[in-house]
């Protein structure tokens, strides 16, 4: 048996947009992913999330079926256009009252809210009349929204998550145009990553100061990465692995733990990387108490000499003419239906390296998982190679426990199958089955397998 430490947090993660519906209900205002998902060819077979899996409306039956599984924490995030329809002035109490009530439900059954402030689905209104994350006035009005957060739900949500995964806003959003707002462009991601780093430094510096002190919560961000092993022990493979980890996860991570962009970032982005003032350093040094980290998959990196790098799904190599990374795949490596390689044991390298950089933070990987090709056969859905998934990575964190590195947490993405952002609700990533027609929920293998593990405190 693979006992994980007493104090460590078992959970799963959701998204406000991508589980909610209700897009124009309870006061709700418009956000980017409502606009975008009503473009034409922006999304796969055309899906929006207008009604996704209805939780807006079945948020209780869904408590009830983590309360069913044992979940002892569960991380969702706010709709900030449920809050504030037009991305500032007065909150909307229906707005409030939703997310109030499912605070309360989740305390109820014993369940950890965990809350993330900003999972992608900007107020449109911000995006049209300000350019969203590329104006510098955003840190402020991100402040403000917070404010509205801590001031009402903060009495009894002990777990606060800025932003999720910085680098998907900037480089998917801003970069690639595959994600709302859908711009391209080489400079823009640099801008917007720039005011989301400064956004989460206000709203923690907030939090610290009028907050924190009476409600003794705790304040992070989440940011993902994929783990890049080099090719072959050459030094330019070697050193293109790390420009590649650094480009990727030292963008947002650095600023915070270590005061600065990469080195390697300034020297090769020169100009289109913005500059901090030393009023914001101070503010972004040390704005976390703990390290966020979504993980999914590793490729192999190499001095590109000139080649561009192949796509994977979703462009998960950031901007290349950047960095000159080749990077691929083993083609013996076993894939989800993302098409992602899967690799164990890049989870305990990649958290080695983050406990290596960051001197040893408390980690917690806010979401890890499996998107696989789920089929419903006797109201059962058998789901072996996720939880083989699950059972393997999970075995690499405890082994990077086992090594000394200071993981506190994991949450399993996803408590539900889901609006899978650009692909529609083609991909399945839960451990609950949605029949998207019905909006019935069945639990897979997966959800059984799971339970045991935090049932047990382990494997």
């Amino acid at each position: 048996m693979k006992k994980f430490p007493k104090d460590f947090t078992w959970g799963t993660a959701t998204a406000s947009y991508q589980i909610e519906g209700g897009w124009q209900e309870g006061g709700k205002g418009l956000s980017i992913w409502d606009a975008f998902a009503h473009t034409p060819g922006k999304i796969k077979n055309g899906d929006t999330g207008d009604a996704a899996c209805d939780h807006f409306h079945r948020y209780k039956d869904d408590v009830a079926l983590m309360a069913k599984m044992g979940l002892k924490a569960y991380r969702f995030s706010i709709a900030w256009s449920r809050i504030q329809p037009a991305g500032r002035g007065k909150p909307n109490p229906k707005g409030i009252k939703f997310y109030s009530d499912l605070i309360d439900e989740l305390l109820d059954h014993g369940i950890a809210p965990w809350v993330t402030l900003y999972h992608w689905d900007l107020p449109l209104a911000l995006q049209l009349e300000l350019d969203g994350w590329l104006n510098p006035a955003m840190p402020e009005i991100f402040r403000d929204y917070a404010a509205i957060c801590f001031e009402n739900f903060g009495d009894r949500v002990q777990h606060w998550i800025t932003f999720n995964e910085p680098w998907v806003v900037s480089i998917l959003g801003y970069g690639q145009g595959v994600f709302a707002p859908g711009r391209v462009s080489t400079s823009e991601p640099y801008q917007a990553g720039h005011q989301i780093l400064r956004a989460h430094a206000k709203a923690v510096a907030l939090y610290r100061e009028k907050f924190q002190p009476k409600q003794n919560g705790r304040i992070g961000i989440t940011n993902n990465c994929d783990w890049r092993e080099p090719l072959t022990d050459s030094e330019s493979d070697r050193l293109a692995a790390q420009r590649a980890l650094e480009f990727f996860l030292g963008w947002f991570a650095d600023p915070i733990f270590r005061g600065d962009y990469p080195d390697v970032m300034r020297e090769r982005v020169a100009d289109r990387l913005p500059k901090f003032t030393p009023e914001d350093k101070t503010l972004i040094l040390g704005s976390a108490d703990f390290f966020g980290i979504n993980h999914y998959t590793t490729l192999y990196a190499a001095e590109a000499k000139g080649k561009s790098a192949p796509t994977t799904p979703y462009g998960n190599g950031g901007i290349s003419e950047d960095q000159d990374v080749l990077l691929t795949a083993d083609p013996h490596w076993d894939k989800t239906e993302m098409g992602w390689s899967i690799v164990p044991w890049g989870l305990r390298k990649l958290l080695h390296w983050i406990d290596d950089r960051y001197e040893h933070p408390e980690i917690v990987i806010t979401e890890n998982g499996c998107a696989c090709s789920d089929r419903v056969s006797n109201s059962k859905v058998h789901d072996a190679k996720r939880i083989q998934f699950l059972s393997d990575y999970m075995s690499e964190a405890y082994r990077a426990i086992q090594e000394g590195v200071n993981l506190k947490g994991y949450f399993l993405w996803s408590l539900m199958d889901n609006f899978e952002w650009a692909l529609g609700f083609s991909i399945r990533f839960g451990i609950h089955y949605v029949d998207y027609k019905t909006q019935e929920r069945i639990p897979k293998d997966s959800a059984h397998w799971y339970g045991n593990i935090m049932k047990n405190n382990g494997l």
